[in-house]
C-alpha cells in the first residue's frame, strides 16, 4: 500500500503523483530544494482544430473501387491527398507550473525517506538535520479543490525558506499580499494564446514565524510550520468548448483559497483522506505477505526479474486503482494519455485523447473494482463528442449517425486527419459506445440504458449501417477504406507499403459488437425502432472473420506481407478482448492465440500498454502462464522507478490496463456467467481480493491458499451462472447448501443477499 524511496527523485519519472481528479502534482522529495510540478485537467493549448477536406465522400467511393480491384497504393494516395486533414501540432495539454521550496541552512541530512501512501493519497518526505526531524506532506484535495503542501520542523523556529512559482509560457504574476500570489495566463505556444485561460493562487500560511514578499517570491523566517495552498480556475466550458466561461477567474479562485485558508490543516487533511478512502476502500488485493517492504520500491523493481516479489505485483494493482481515483472523478475531465501528470508544454502525442485504444484502456479497470463513478467522466466525454461526430458523419461521409477517428482532445474534433496509417479509421464511436453497455451491465440501471447508453450506441450503429458496402466478389458487407490501427502491409506483387483495405478485421469486430449491443438495448427496453430490423439485416450480411493458411486470425482481407510482424497493436484480437465476439468460438480463439504468439515471437509487446493488452488477452484465453509472464515483463521492461508505465515518458494506459489484466486472471464475467480463477497462475499460491464487481450486479470476494473460497453478493437479485474448473458448492447462512456441481451451476439469487462458495 505504499511506494517508498531512500533518496530524492532525480528526474520527473522518479517523482510521486498525487491527484484530486482535477488537480495533480508530482512530488520530487527534495531536501534543501523541493520541486512540486502541478497540473489542472483543463489547461490545454487551443484551436484551430484539424478538419477534413471538402468533397471527401466522392473520393471515398472512388477509393473503394480501387481497393476492391487491388489497387492499394493508388487508393491510399487518393485518400491521403483528398480526404485527410492537416495535423495541427503542437496543441498540447500543458502543465500549470512548478513551485519550489528552498530551505536555508540544510546541506547535510540523514534518515531520509519519501513515500506515497496509497490509502491516504499523501506524499510524505522526511529527514533529519542536526538532530531535528523535518517532514513535508503533499496532497491534492478534491474536497477543498486545492493542492496542499505542509512543511514542519521537530523544533520551534527552525524553518526558513524561499518559495517561488515558475511557468515557462504565457503567464503573469500579481502580488495580492505578503502571503498571496495570483498567476493568470492562457495555454498556448509562443505568441499563440488561443487555449484555455486560467487563474491560480498560491497562499502561504506561516505558523509562529515571519513572511515577506520579494516579488514574486515569498520569504519565510523562523517558522514552526508552513502550509502552502494552490487553487486553480480555468475558463474551459465543457458544455461548449468554443465559448469560454465568462466568470471572473481571479475573483473565483481568490475567494476559494481564502475560504480554504480559514480551515485548520488537520481538518483539511482528514477530510481529504476520508474523501479518498470512500473510493479506495471499495476493493483490496493481496498476493500474500509483503516480505520486501523494507526495501525501497525502485530497488524492488530492479530486482524483480531475479526474485519472486508477489507483493510488488499487488502494489502495482493497487497503484492502478489509486491512479484511477486520483485522475478521473465525477466533475473532472476524462483521462488523457498522461492523466493529470505532465510537465511538458509540448507533450508527446500532445498528451491527447487517443481513442483507438489508449483512452478506452484507461477505463478498463473502473467497473471491475467498484469505481463506476470514476468511469463517468469518460462516458460524459463520449456523449459530448456526438455533436461534432454527427457533423463529421454528415459533412465528410454524407451518412447518418456519428463518426470519430483516431484521436481528439478537449475541443472534441472528430475529422480524419494526419496520415492514413493512423488517421483513416472511423471506428472510435463504436469502441466508445461499448463502455456504455459495460456501465449498464455492471449497474443494471435501465434508466441509464434508456437515457444515455441507447442514444450513443444507436448513433454509432447508424453510421455503420450507411458506411458498410457490399463486396462485389462475395456480396458480404464490408467496412472501408479503413486501416488496422497504425499497422502496415505490403501490397501483393509490389513493394508498396500500405495501410488501407476494404474489410479490416478490427472494423468488423467493432461493428459486430456495436450492432449486437444495439439489438440488446432494444430488446431490454422493448423498443419498437426501425433501426432494429436494419441492424439485424446488416448483421446477417456482415463479412465474417477469417483464419489464414497458417492458422492465424487474419488482420486484413488478404494474407499480406508484414513489414512489422511484431507491431505493438493487436487490433484484430479485439473480439477476444476487450470484446466478446469470439468467446464461444474455439476455432477463433485458437487462431487468435496463434496471432498473439506470432506478434510476440517478432518483438511484440514492447510498449507498456501493448503488454497490458496482452495480459488481458491471455487471461481471456485461459492461459495463466502466458498471462503471468506478460505481467512480469510489464514490470521488468516497461515500468519506471515510480511505477509509472513507460512509453516514454509515461502513459497512464499501461498502468491501468495492466491492473485490469490481473483481475481478468482471477474473475471474468463477459460471457453471461461469473467464472472464478480462469487464469490464476501457479506462481500465485495464496492471496485474496475483495470488492470485485461482476456483470449482472454482483460483488465478489475471493480467497485462496490451501482451499479456494468465494463470497458472491447479489445486488440486483439476478440469476448467477457460476463457472469454475472443478467442484462448486454454494451455501448461505440460513439454508445450508444451495447448489453443488462440477464446472457450472445456476443459482437463483435474491437482492442484497450474499452466498458463500467453496471450490474443490
Amino acid at each position: 500500500m505504499r511506494l517508498w524511496y531512500d533518496k530524492p527523485a532525480e528526474e520527473w519519472n522518479h517523482a510521486l503523483p498525487v491527484g484530486s481528479g482535477k488537480l495533480g502534482a508530482m512530488v520530487f522529495g527534495g531536501v534543501s530544494s523541493e520541486r512540486i510540478q502541478m497540473n489542472e485537467d483543463s489547461i490545454w493549448a487551443g484551436p484551430p482544430v484539424p478538419e477534413a477536406q471538402a468533397g471527401a465522400k466522392e473520393i471515398i467511393e472512388q477509393a473503394r473501387t480501387l481497393l476492391f480491384d487491388g489497387q492499394y497504393a493508388q487508393a491510399q494516395t487518393m485518400v491521403q491527398e483528398h480526404v485527410m486533414g492537416e495535423r495541427i501540432s503542437p496543441r498540447s495539454y500543458q502543465p500549470l507550473g512548478d513551485f519550489r521550496i528552498d530551505l536555508e541552512g540544510v546541506q547535510e541530512y540523514e534518515a531520509y525517506t519519501r513515500e506515497l501512501t496509497l490509502k491516504t493519497a499523501i506524499a510524505t518526505t522526511q529527514w533529519t538535520t542536526n538532530g531535528t526531524t523535518f517532514q513535508r506532506e503533499v496532497f491534492a484535495s478534491a474536497v477543498d479543490h486545492a493542492i496542499v503542501c505542509r512543511l514542519k520542523s521537530g523544533q520551534e523556529k527552525l524553518l526558513s525558506c524561499r518559495i517561488s512559482f515558475d511557468r515557462k509560457e504565457n503567464a503573469q504574476w500579481m502580488t495580492i499580499s505578503d502571503d498571496t500570489l495570483l498567476i493568470t495566463g492562457c495555454a498556448g505556444h509562443g505568441d499563440l494564446h488561443s487555449g484555455v485561460g486560467f487563474a491560480a493562487v498560491i497562499k502561504v500560511i506561516v505558523e509562529d514565524g515571519e513572511i515577506q514578499n520579494e516579488d514574486p517570491d515569498f520569504v519565510v523566517k523562523n517558522a514552526n510550520a508552513v502550509t502552502l495552498l494552490v487553487c486553480v480556475q480555468t475558463d474551459y466550458n465543457f458544455e461548449n468548448p468554443s465559448e469560454p466561461l465568462t466568470e471572473n477567474l481571479s475573483a473565483t479562485v481568490l475567494e476559494r483559497i481564502e475560504k480554504t485558508s480559514q480551515k485548520d490543516y488537520t481538518d483539511i487533511r482528514n477530510h481529504h483522506i476520508a474523501d479518498h478512502q470512500k473510493y479506495f476502500n471499495r476493493c483490496s488485493f493481496s498476493l500474500g505477505e509483503d516480505t520486501y517492504d523494507h526495501i525501497p520500491t525502485d530497488q524492488r523493481l530492479a530486482a524483480f526479474a531475479e526474485q519472486t516479489d508477489l507483493a510488488l505485483v499487488a502494489l502495482y494493482f493497487n497503484y492502478g486503482r489509486y491512479l484511477t481515483i486520483c485522475d478521473s472523478r465525477p466533475t473532472s475531465l476524462c483521462a488523457n494519455l498522461q492523466g493529470i501528470w505532465n510537465q511538458d508544454y509540448e507533450a508527446p502525442w500532445n498528451s491527447d485523447y487517443h481513442i483507438n485504444i489508449n483512452i478506452q484502456m484507461i477505463y478498463w479497470l473502473a467497473e471491475l473494482v467498484g469505481l463506476s463513478d470514476c468511469h463517468e467522466p469518460f462516458l460524459e466525454f463520449a456523449n459530448a463528442l456526438r455533436e461534432n461526430a454527427r457533423q463529421t458523419a454528415q459533412e465528410v461521409y454524407g451518412y447518418r449517425g456519428t463518426v470519430a477517428h483516431h484521436t481528439t482532445d478537449v475541443w472534441r474534433f472528430t475529422d480524419p486527419f494526419g496520415q492514413v496509417q493512423y488517421g483513416m479509421w472511423p471506428m472510435a464511436c463504436g469502441w466508445n459506445s461499448r463502455h456504455f453497455m459495460e456501465h449498464y451491465d455492471f449497474s443494471g440501471s435501465e434508466t441509464f440504458l434508456q437515457d444515455q447508453a441507447w442514444p450513443v450506441i444507436k448513433d454509432a450503429a447508424l453510421f455503420y449501417l450507411d458506411w458498410l458496402t457490399p463486396d462485389p466478389k462475395t456480396g458480404k458487407l464490408v467496412s472501408g477504406p479503413s486501416s488496422s490501427p497504425e499497422n502496415r502491409f505490403i501490397a501483393p506483387n509490389t513493394e508498396d507499403v500500405c495501410n488501407l483495405v476494404m474489410g479490416p478485421s478490427m472494423d468488423h469486430q467493432i461493428i459486430w459488437e456495436t450492432f449486437t449491443n444495439c439489438l440488446r438495448c432494444a430488446e431490454i427496453l422493448d423498443l419498437n425502432d426501425p433501426i432494429v430490423q436494419e441492424i439485424q439485416t446488416a448483421l446477417d450480411q456482415l463479412a465474417d472473420a477469417q483464419i489464414g493458411s497458417d492458422g492465424r486470425l487474419m488482420e486484413w482481407t488478404e494474407e499480406f506481407g508484414e513489414p512489422e510482424p511484431g507491431h505493438r497493436h493487436i487490433s484484430h484480437i479485439y473480439g477476444v478482448y476487450p470484446g466478446f465476439q469470439f468467446v464461444d468460438q474455439p476455432d477463433m480463439l485458437s487462431a487468435a492465440r496463434k496471432s498473439v504468439e506470432h506478434r510476440l515471437a517478432h518483438g511484440g509487446g514492447h510498449t507498456g500498454w501493448s503488454r497490458a493488452w496482452l495480459i488481458n488477452v491471455w487471461a481471456r484465453l485461459k492461459d495463466a502462464d502466458h498471462a503471468w509472464e506478460d505481467v512480469r515483463q510489464l514490470l521488468i521492461q516497461s515500468t519506471l522507478p515510480n511505477l509509472f508505465d513507460n512509453h516514454p515518458p509515461f502513459q497512464l494506459d499501461g498502468n491501468i490496463g495492466g491492473a485490469a489484466g490481473l483481475i481478468e486472471m482471477l474473475l471474468q464475467s463477459h460471457h453471461n456467467a461469473i467464472e472464478l480463477f480462469p487464469a490464476r497462475p501457479n506462481a500465485w499460491p495464496e492471496g485474496s481480493v475483495k470488492g470485485l464487481r461482476a456483470r449482472g450486479g454482483f460483488v465478489v470476494d475471493l480467497d485462496w491458499n490451501t482451499t479456494k473460497t468465494a463470497c458472491i453478493h447479489s445486488v440486483l437479485g439476478n440469476i448467477c451462472n457460476l463457472r469454475y474448473n472443478g467442484q462448486i458448492q454454494v451455501r448461505d447462512s440460513q439454508n445450508g447448501t444451495l447448489a453443488d456441481g462440477h464446472g457450472n451451476i445456476v443459482l437463483e439469487t435474491l437482492p442484497n443477499t450474499s452466498y458463500d462458495v467453496v471450490l474443490g
